[in-house]
């Protein structure tokens, strides 16, 4: 993982970040009387679609980091139905993802937020410090958390990654290196994709 990567493990802090500038106030108020005159005019979201070998990726920003990374799944994504509205923070991620998927590139340096729980957030962070070709298992991830026997809940946690591939969970094997699933794109295919482009052995 790159010494420079930018992460905020919660949503609050991003929010407390953005309503205390003199501008943020002003485009809140701004919003709100536009909302007031017509109701249906909202903010949407940055959004931003990349092509890949594993299908297509939809990002999804809040201004300043990544906050939703989708891989398509039977050909669809969640919001194939709105225009994309990029900006600088996802046009850096979708140059860096492709470059990853070129072979060319091994870590990521896009800020990311994560938003879960205290126990999910303590699991991604292990899986961010997990480098290119680098495997761990369930079990190694409840041991560093402290929470040896949490099986289930780290499974849970990983299987909740909002931004696989930028935060790795597809390196995540039971303990005789099999995998026991993928909640991303296609499941288990889209995982062997990830390990075999990584070098990473494992069983299916």
């Amino acid at each position: 993982m790159s010494e420079n990567r930018e992460w905020s493990v919660g949503c609050r802090s991003y929010s407390r970040i953005m309503t205390a500038t003199a501008t943020a106030t002003a485009t809140a108020t701004a919003t709100a009387t536009a909302t007031a005159t017509h109701p249906t005019v909202t903010l949407a979201p940055p959004l931003r679609r990349v092509d890949s070998p594993i299908g297509r990726i939809e990002l999804i920003g809040n201004g300043s980091a990544v906050v939703s990374l989708t891989i398509e799944r039977d050909g669809t994504l969640p919001h194939d139905g709105d225009d994309e509205r990029s900006d600088a923070v996802l046009d850096r991620a979708a140059a860096q993802l492709s470059e990853y998927f070129s072979g060319t590139r091994t870590t990521f340096d896009v800020p990311v937020t994560l938003c879960g729980t205290e126990f999910q957030r303590e699991v991604w962070a292990r899986l961010g410090e997990l480098r290119f070709g680098e495997v761990t298992s369930y079990g190694e991830l409840g041991l560093s958390t402290g929470r040896a026997t949490a099986g289930r809940a780290v499974g849970g946690a990983v299987g909740a990654n909002p931004v696989p591939i930028l935060v790795p969970c597809h390196r995540v094997l039971a303990s005789n290196n099999r995998i026991t699933g993928y909640s991303g794109g296609n499941g288990i295919p889209t995982k062997v994709w990830l390990l075999n482009h990584e070098g990473i052995g494992h069983t299916e």
